[in-house]
């Protein structure tokens, strides 16, 4: 499956990732079937899957976002500190800080490691930045 990206984000800047097999799967897929009705996130969100490091699905990920991790992240702009849990489009809500992956942040989330920093574009088309704090995962 070959995609032709445009390439709205800096990718001199971007911190290497981590995706198991079949996650990797799965975000491509989602990403894919995204295209026609969120454009920039899926672009995105493809972009992260082309470019990660896959892994087993069975391998040791304590310190990486996956989906359903928690993740304590920074705003670097504001300072503000969130927490939120990463989850596929049809369990997101908000009022549980359960964040979509077809999200600007939460597609910038996914493969990341503790004290990495990523740059994301939000919908208002501002650059913004996030550094890992903490991950957890459940079971």
């Amino acid at each position: 499956m070959t995609r032709h990206i445009q390439n709205s984000f800096a990718a001199a800047a971007l911190p290497p990732i981590v995706i198991t097999a079949s996650e990797a799967h799965r975000l491509s897929a989602l990403a894919d079937s995204s295209m026609a009705v969120f454009p920039r996130v899926a672009q995105f969100l493809a972009r992260e899957t082309d470019r990660a490091q896959l892994v087993d699905d069975d391998a040791e990920l304590h310190d990486v976002v996956r989906m359903g991790s928690c993740v304590r992240y920074r705003d670097d702009e504001t300072g503000d500190v969130r927490e939120v849990v990463l989850v596929y489009p049809h369990e997101a809500d908000i009022a549980l800080r359960r964040v979509s992956v077809l999200t600007p942040v939460g597609a910038a989330l996914i493969g990341l490691s503790v004290g990495q920093t990523i740059d994301f574009q939000t919908p208002s088309h501002q650059t913004r930045a996030v550094t890992i704090l903490a991950v957890e995962h459940e079971g």
